[in-house]
């Protein structure tokens, strides 16, 4: 276990294995015992959301969705299970490796989820809207999801097996926080290219919507999907931003010693993100992501005005296969 910078302790903190008049609980690295109910609390949420991501992914085929939240949940639940663990002994050396592992990579899997949502996004309102190949949203995002997955990883074992050793603590403790700033760096510019996505396409009005769009428009299942997803998007920036700041003053600190602030700008932001990718789960609210997809067959084309796009729930102009037809060739060549 990582040395935090207190040099008050009456025993140093590789000899201390438990709570001891000589080893108190404030020398630990978190200073506290971990909260059971808020831990125990969070490991029962991300289990449940973890078993209802693989119901549905099953049911739905949602098989990328499914593995990237999963993998979210699981990191999730096994990693407040560590907290549990060091609620009972804050020294305790296998609950710190499990939970600064696991909490410190889970929310990258979410974040994983939500970069696939772009992709189908772009194909269903208008790739020539998009400044880049809708299939390179995905390529590109997760490759930026992968580094700092493994920046993170390296940096979080090396912390977690420092014990005395100062130097791989530190270096531990900066190849975290590397990993994770390099998710918010990668968390800004997916949300960068959202935007001028949605911006863009807000600008061509004039060019219409397909009657697959129309049908996604007029849907209030697919409208929270997307209020959900920027919900989402939104808590893992907070997360990481927290975390960065947590980590800036080394082990032990102040800010890392105060669970109230931990609770509630991590546990609960990452909860709040894994809740809404699954209450508004793209399998029953934007089916566009599952391998079984078929697209609706095109009966008419609408006018991609503000008062359609808001209102309209079903197509209201007469067929018009050419348009039909230009349409779908163009969306296919953004494939």
């Amino acid at each position: 276990m990582a040395q935090p910078n207190n040099s008050t302790f009456y025993l140093p903190l590789s000899n201390c294995t438990e709570v001891t008049p000589r080893c108190p609980v404030e020398h630990s690295i978190y200073g506290y015992y971990p909260s059971i109910g808020a831990n125990a609390f969070f490991v029962a949420v991300f289990a449940l959301c973890g078993a209802l991501q693989l119901l549905f992914g099953i049911r739905y085929k949602t098989w990328t969705y499914l593995i990237a939240m999963v993998l979210a949940c699981a990191d999730q639940a096994l990693g407040y299970v560590g907290r549990v663990i060091l609620h009972h002994n804050p020294f305790s050396e296998i609950g710190f490796q499990i939970q600064i592992c696991c909490l410190i990579l889970g929310p990258a899997f979410n974040s994983a989820a939500i970069y696939l949502v772009l992709k189908h996004i772009t194909l269903c309102f208008g790739p020539e809207f998009s400044r880049i190949k809708p299939k390179w949203y995905t390529w590109i995002f997760i490759t930026g999801d992968l580094v700092s997955l493994v920046l993170q990883a390296i940096g979080g074992g090396m912390a977690a097996t420092a014990n005395d050793n100062q130097s791989q603590q530190d270096t531990g403790d900066n190849l975290m926080m590397a990993g994770i700033a390099f998710q918010v760096v990668t968390l800004f510019f997916f949300g960068t290219a959202a935007s001028w996505y949605v911006f863009q396409r807000w600008k061509g009005q004039n060019v219409p919507f397909t009657p697959e769009a129309v049908h996604f428009l007029g849907s209030t299942k697919f409208r929270l999907f997307v209020y959900g997803f920027v919900l989402a998007y939104v808590a893992i920036v907070v997360r990481c931003i927290y975390r960065i700041v947590e980590m800036a003053g080394g082990w032990a600190n102040p800010v890392m010693q105060f669970e109230p602030a931990f609770i509630a700008l991590d546990g609960c932001m990452v909860i709040i993100a894994t809740i809404m990718q699954t209450v508004f789960h793209p399998g029953f609210c934007f089916p566009r992501l599952s391998s079984a997809y078929i697209p609706p067959p095109s009966t008419s084309i609408v006018p991609a005005t503000v008062k359609d796009s808001m209102g309209a729930s079903m197509p209201s102009t007469p067929p018009n296969e050419t348009v039909e037809m230009q349409v779908e060739k163009n969306s296919r060549q953004y494939v």
